[in-house]
């Protein structure tokens, strides 16, 4: 919803919510998400590949990491993890980089982890977005980025 004639969604118009059913036990997804060797497998849209990643998991630790798409273009992001609970709940800041470097307009992403009878529920937020037609574009990305650690997954 916009407010009178500017182009200026509610906040809650500018969240991301997607809830998954893995089928792995939530320590093998809690790991896929915090080892640098396992992310790359995964990390990014389908066809991207991964070949940067930096990752200091603590509370206050730093992560970077590239993406490159198919046509060799890389994709920079940064962000600081906030909280970690071991195979229960991760929370980071991120952000793209500009060609310098610098971080730009920043977001908290927050996943969970919940056992699911075997499975593992994983339910990812991140807010607050710019415009909705970049949380759409998130939405894109993340969905194929999940079907990429849903293969993944399934191969160890």
């Amino acid at each position: 919803m916009t407010k009178g004639n500017n182009d200026i969604a509610e906040p809650a118009e500018r969240e991301l919510l997607i809830t998954r059913i893995l089928d792995a036990e939530r320590s093998l997804v809690f790991k896929a998400w915090t080892k640098p060797e396992q992310l790359v497998q995964w990390w990014g849209p389908r066809d991207f590949t991964t070949p940067s990643c930096k990752m200091d998991v603590r509370p206050g630790g730093a992560y970077r990491i590239c993406i490159r798409s198919p046509e060799g273009k890389d994709y920079r992001m940064q962000g600081v993890y906030r909280e970690i609970v071991e195979s229960y709940r991760l929370v980071f800041t991120f952000s793209w980089e500009d060609e310098k470097g610098e971080p730009g307009y920043e977001t908290l992403v927050t996943v969970n982890f919940a056992d699911y009878g075997g499975k593992t529920k994983l339910t990812f937020r991140q807010a607050i977005f710019e415009s909705t037609a970049e949380r759409d574009s998130h939405h894109e990305g993340w969905s194929e980025c999940f079907d990429r650690l849903e293969t993944y997954l399934a191969s160890l």
